[in-house]
Parts: C-alpha cells; structure tokens; sequence
C-alpha cells in the first residue's frame, strides 16, 4: 500500500527558511517531490507533519500554504486511490509522474488553489473563502478527480449544475458558485492557459429575486428589550446584533477587526475590509453601553471577538458561527418568526433608514 507523507528540509543556511517536500513510499520505494512551499523550523511541527500557525505577523502566510498542502496531499492520495483501485501494478515513480503530469498540464484544481492563494495576500479574506468554498463543491462533484482546464467545457459545466440541483442547492448559490468559476476560468484564458470555449453558457448565472431578510424597528425593539443577564451566550449574541444595527449594519468580519484605536474624538472610522472603501460614524451611547459591557484589557480589539493574535480568521469564524446560532434562540424568546443572523442587520438598517431617522 502506497503512503505519501508532507516532510520538512531545514535550510543549511542559519535563519533561513527550508523547503517542504512530500515523500511518496510505495513497496519500500521512497519518492520525493519538490515543492516551492518554504517556512522556518519554529513554524513546523516535525511530529505531526504541519505547519504551525505562528503569532510572528507571517500567519496568513502560513495559513495558506497549510491549506495548499492539504490540496496536494489531497489530490497524491486521490491518484494513489486510483491507481489502488485498479487492476494494474504501479510504481512510486508512476505515482509521482501522474501529479507532475497533472501540474505541468496546469490541472483546473491547482489553478484555482493558486487564485484562492493569490486572494489571501491580497487580504481579500472572505472573497478567497467564497473561491475556496466554490471550489470544495466543484471537487465533491469531481470526488477529487482532478480536471485539466483544456476539459473544462459546457457538458461538464451543465453536468455539475444538475449535481447542485440533486444536492438540493438554491439557483442563487448554483450562480453563485458558477460565476466564480467562470471569472477563475476567464482569468486562465486571459493568462493563455487555454482558449475560451464559453462552458458557462448553458448554465444559470443570474440572480433570483429572494425575500427581503430586513426586520421592521418594532421587531428590533423587541430584541433590545429582552432580559438576557442569566444567559451570557444570548446576551453577547444580541449585542453584536444591536451593535452592527447601530453602525450602520456594520458587517460581521468589520466589527471583528475594529481596533480601539479606531474610535477618536466620538467618531469610529474604518475601513471596509470587502471594498477597501473608508466610513466614518458618529459614537453614540448605546455603542458605548456594548463596549463598556464586553470589552476586555489586555486587546488592542474593540469587541471581544478576536481575542488574541494568531488565527485571526478563525477566530472571526467561529465567532461568526456561534453568534448566528444563537441568535435563532434569541427570535425565538422574543416571539419572533423570523430567521435572525447578522446579515439581516444591514438589510434592516438600509430599509428602515430609507423612510425615517433611525432612533437609537
């Protein structure tokens, strides 16, 4: 049985980074393959085969070749799986040949792993999680077969539409999830990786109207009004709640980053970390009355939502998660039938500032 292992070459120079390379083993051969992949020996952990997630400014770094390792790692044994599979004898070397082959032929999966790569430094966080989810889903259709960008044509695009709609997939998300890979296929055609052959025209890419999810002020009221002091959980989940409605509908990953710093003179500036764009707005009391409930020493952060340097994102996430699910309990104690998240804040703000002052 053929293993593949992610090992680490430290650097024969002192302070230098070294080179992650992966053993491929089979019938007591051992293989070696190359990778451009290059951290410091305190960033890897040598038991377990990882990179660790060091708090030294380099954690997106990291964080991004750790998920690109786990592709690889992902599509070796995905090959090594096939060829297991089959009623052929194999070698380490055919195992090594097949994933170079793959990589020189610049295989569809790998593309876009380096587009999601690009994305994070960029620090374009949550447009590379929505490409790195769109490609998950394109991969569980493939189940990991890996596809070179010469195949990628409009049977198959239709193919996996049909697999999304067997899934149970809203036509948004199946949009959604199409338009990321035509702008991720469009960019290979522009790079010369391919020639365009219009795969997307036979699947849906546009938008369906949805139901608005903003709630009216009176519903909001309720939320503010609830006594929550003997469930610190709700508690917290509704403040993040009313904070983002006070802000403007402030987004999630926006608040998470807020620095203390960033609050001056009465006035909260920051910068919207999905458009780059700039907004500047008047502290008032009942921000201040969430802050002064929540906040902690020892953080450079507004609201405890990140609560220490390193693993930022998920941190932020996690957060994320937990605060939306508890406030589906929180609608629910106030008598409300609606599905309550953070995004509704925005649509809220937005449809009742459109008519009137929003009182605070």
């Amino acid at each position: 049985m053929a293993s593949v292992k992610v090992k680490f070459r430290p650097s024969a120079v002192a302070d230098k980074e070294g080179t992650i390379y992966y053993q491929v083993i089979h019938n007591r051969v051992i293989r070696q393959i190359k990778t451009d992949y290059r951290v410091f020996g305190e960033e890897w952990n040598e038991k377990s085969g990882v990179v660790i997630l060091t708090a030294n400014g380099r954690t997106d770094i990291l964080r991004s070749i750790k998920e690109r390792i786990g592709w690889d790692v992902k599509r070796l044994k995905a090959i090594v799986g096939r060829m297991e599979s089959s009623d052929k004898g194999f070698m380490a070397d055919n195992i090594v040949e097949e994933y170079q082959e793959a990589t020189r032929e610049q295989s569809f999966f790998l593309f876009m792993e380096g587009v999601i790569a690009r994305l994070k430094q960029l620090n374009k966080e949550r447009t590379a999680e929505n490409y790195a989810a769109t490609l998950n889903s394109f991969m569980r259709f493939r189940e990991d077969k890996d596809v070179l960008l010469d195949e990628i044509g409009s049977d198959l695009m239709m193919e996996y539409e049909a697999y999304m709609k067997t899934q149970g997939i809203a036509m948004n998300t199946v949009s959604f999830y199409m338009r990321i890979l035509r702008a991720v296929y469009n960019r290979a055609v522009e790079k010369g990786l391919t020639e365009q052959r219009n795969p997307f025209r036979h699947v849906y890419t546009g938008i369906d109207k949805t139901v608005k999810r903003a709630i009216p002020l009176k519903d909001i009221k309720k939320i503010k009004e609830l006594d929550l002091s003997l469930n610190p959980s709700l508690e917290f989940a509704r403040d993040m709640f009313l904070f983002s409605f006070y802000t403007r509908g402030m987004s999630f990953i926006d608040m998470a980053y807020l620095k203390k710093k960033d609050l001056q003179n009465g006035i909260l500036s920051y910068r919207r970390r999905k458009t780059g764009q700039q907004l500047f707005i008047r502290w008032e009391k009942c921000m201040q009355e969430i802050v002064d409930k929540c906040q902690k020493d020892g953080t450079d952060y507004l609201l405890p939502i990140i609560k220490k340097a390193g693993n930022e994102q998920r941190q932020y996430r996690n957060a994320l998660r937990f605060v939306n699910n508890k406030l589906k309990e929180t609608a629910t104690m106030a008598g409300l039938q609606v599905n309550l998240t953070m995004y509704v804040t925005r649509h809220s703000w937005a449809s009742i500032a459109k008519n009137k002052n929003v009182p605070l």
